[in-house]
């Protein structure tokens, strides 16, 4: 007693002070602690569903952009498809306008070539008649005397067409000609009946019919040159004249 006396404790006052700390931890663990500790949970399950919300929201916000990366990536992917098959379209209607228009051209040319090669036929048949008429005035102008028009024009006829008496003379010439085809150029144009003849001697001098194109080349002069494969039967003026100028070298 003496000793806490002496160091200034009051042992009355201290048990007071004890009984007191004793009775306010009892309060304060009985009806003041309970409270606070359920609001410190509260306040820490509230801190950690906050910590989890973000979390998630930081996950959703992830999966989001890259979501959107995705769409974004797919609407580049798709928006250049569209671009390249779009260019692809563009590229084929151009393409196809082109090979119309080329085809439409060449039509036209081909028509274009087709009237003046018949206009041409036209006035060299009409030529011919006027050749034939002019021939026979002027050498009945020269001799004097009238001569036998019909014969007059046969001769003419033989003469431009290599037809003589119904048949195709320089064809005698022709020997084991193998051919799929055959062209007659003639200086005039030919009429249907000697066509059909030149076409009857020649399929009965191959034994077999082929088909058979006429041309017209005013250059030969007269006569005709017929190929037949690889063989060129010349009984042309041109043909003849040259092998005059040969012979006289």
């Amino acid at each position: 007693m003496e000793a806490l006396q002496n160091l200034g404790i009051n042992l009355g006052y201290l048990i007071v002070q004890i009984v007191n700390f004793g009775v306010m931890f009892w309060v304060l663990k009985k009806w003041a602690y309970p409270p606070i500790m359920e609001m410190l949970e509260k306040r820490r399950q509230i801190i950690a569903k906050g910590l989890e919300d973000a979390r998630v929201a930081a996950e959703a916000r992830a999966n989001a952009e890259k979501e959107a990366e995705k769409i974004l990536a797919e609407a580049r992917a798709k928006a250049s498809q569209i671009v390249r098959e779009a260019s692809e379209r563009a590229e084929a209607v151009g393409r196809e306008i082109k090979a119309q228009a080329e085809a439409e051209a060449a039509r036209i040319r081909a028509e274009a070539v087709e009237a003046a090669q018949a206009e041409r036929e036209r006035i060299l048949r009409e030529l011919r008649s006027q050749v034939a008429m002019l021939a026979i005035a002027a050498a009945q102008k020269l001799i004097g005397t009238a001569l036998d028009e019909q014969r007059q024009r046969q001769l003419l006829d033989a003469f431009f067409s290599g037809i003589e008496g119904g048949k195709v003379t320089v064809l005698d010439e022709l020997e084991d000609a193998v051919a799929d085809s055959a062209e007659v150029i003639s200086a005039l144009p030919l009429t249907e009946e000697e066509q059909e003849t030149i076409k009857k001697n020649l399929f009965a001098k191959l034994g077999r019919e082929i088909p058979v194109t006429f041309k017209v080349d005013p250059t030969i002069m007269g006569g005709v040159i017929i190929r037949v494969g690889d063989k060129v039967l010349d009984d042309s003026v041109s043909g003849h004249l040259q092998e005059l100028r040969e012979a006289l070298i």
